[in-house]
């Protein structure tokens, strides 16, 4: 069984990926790591908050170490929240007051649905070095309300093209065949299969 360590603090995240990659993973993330430091995500593209992520923890951890930094694009917004789509509300913010952010942009525009992608950016590392950088985005439209309560984050707002209902609507088999995250995390099984 290979082991990976996620670089983060999102339950959420972690499950993802861990039902992503299935049963030959033993995949934990920083909650087991009591002595990993809280790192600031001040970079200005999501791989330099993944890399800064996987880097610093890569030196404290034996063993693969995968960071991501994701985070929704929305075209009328000139790409926000974008990088800040975890603080788009604030410094401190959780995902209900994020998503109640971004309705309050919307209702201020003129539309029913916008485009938008979600983006992820995965790095992985070992030992303080840096193996590989993994691109993975879902085009499709963000509205502004919320439906289903599926996933997390902007999942209740985004609907994938080629879909009618939104990431928090679809089955979890359906939503991460599709994701951002399953698409960089698909990447990152390819290059360590190679």
């Amino acid at each position: 069984m290979q082991t990976l360590l996620i670089a983060t603090r999102n339950g959420h995240k972690t499950r993802e990926i861990s039902q992503m990659l299935g049963s030959g993973w033993q995949v934990s993330d920083l909650s087991a790591l009591m002595h990993a430091p809280r790192i600031e995500e001040n970079g200005a593209t999501f791989e330099e908050n993944a890399a800064l992520k996987a880097l610093t923890i890569s030196r404290i951890f034996t063993g693969l170490v995968l960071a991501d930094d994701s985070g929704l694009e929305v075209d009328a917004l000139n790409g926000a929240p974008g990088v800040k789509s975890a603080r788009f509300a604030g410094p401190n913010a959780q995902d209900a007051d994020n998503r109640f952010a971004l309705l309050g942009k919307l209702k201020a525009l003129s539309g029913t649905e916008f485009p938008a992608r979600f983006r992820c950016v995965m790095v992985l590392a070992s030992q303080g070095a840096l193996l590989g950088s993994f691109v993975g985005t879902i085009e499709g439209k963000v509205i502004p309300e919320e439906r289903g309560h599926g996933g997390f984050g902007y999942d209740s707002m985004f609907i994938p093209h080629g879909y009618s209902e939104t990431f928090g609507e679809l089955q979890p088999e359906i939503k991460n065949s599709l994701s951002h995250r399953g698409r960089a995390l698909a990447q990152v099984l390819e290059f360590l299969r190679s």
